[in-house]
């Protein structure tokens, strides 16, 4: 190992980064299920973002686990290692957040739910570990997104077949977790999704949808399915 990157690997202080860091020097890789089941981490690329936003470049691929389905597993990528000076992903500025609440207001860009400025988190619309030092710092290609879409986004990279293997800037820019507003498909899949909130007033709208959807033994996304399916068909 370049004694730099190895250096800067025991340079390492940050409690999940550290144990991850120590895991892989033992046993040369990590698993998603062992982040899971020894370490207590319920969100594994969380663990694996935190090694990497230390400057140490891991590599991601994917290994049956326990159950038969696909499982993540991290190691460090020496080749990736350029001379120790780069120091990962940057934290975002006070200024950006400041500008990107008053460009879109105080909404999950991904689900459109309404949270104080406080909880919403600054996100790549490419992310950082798809294009590393290349990623774009412009407005533009920032959003403000929830801590549950941020998760969810994270799981679904993790698996998608762009992420660990093509790396493709453009394919990240035509899914839905890159620009929601108009996108190809989700992490490669084509499939279209609408997230619906209920806020205030509009919550009695809810309970009325809900008791319509019981009524016709379905769910309650399955039954806005079927309304909006007999308002379109009244349109044509």
């Amino acid at each position: 190992m370049d004694p730099k990157l190895r250096a800067k690997i025991q340079s390492v202080t940050a409690k999940r980064a550290k144990t991850v860091l120590d895991h892989i020097l033992k046993h040369g890789k990590i698993t998603t299920d062992e982040l899971k089941q020894t370490y207590g981490y319920s969100h594994p690329p969380r663990a694996a973002r935190d090694v990497r936003e230390q400057g140490i470049p891991l590599k991601t691929t994917s290994t049956p686990g326990p159950d038969g389905r696909a499982m993540a597993v991290y190691a460090i990528d020496e080749a990736a290692f350029t001379d120790g000076e780069k120091t990962g992903r940057r934290a975002f500025s006070k200024a950006e957040k400041e500008a990107l609440l008053e460009r879109d207001g105080e909404r999950c860009t991904l689900c459109g739910g309404l949270f104080p400025g406080r909880a919403l988190q600054i996100d790549h619309r490419v992310p950082y570990e798809v294009v590393g030092e290349a990623a774009s710092e412009d407005l533009a290609d920032l959003m403000l997104v929830c801590g549950s879409c941020n998760r969810a986004k994270s799981w679904s990279c993790e698996k998608c077949p762009n992420w660990l293997d093509d790396k493709d800037p453009d394919t990240c820019r035509g899914c839905m977790w890159g620009s929601p507003e108009r996108y190809a498909h989700i992490a490669t899949v084509e499939r279209r999704v609408v997230t619906i909130n209920f806020d205030g007033a509009e919550i009695a709208d809810f309970d009325t949808l809900a008791a319509s959807a019981k009524a016709a033994g379905q769910r309650v996304d399955d039954h806005a399915k079927t309304v909006i399916k007999r308002a379109l068909s009244r349109t044509k």
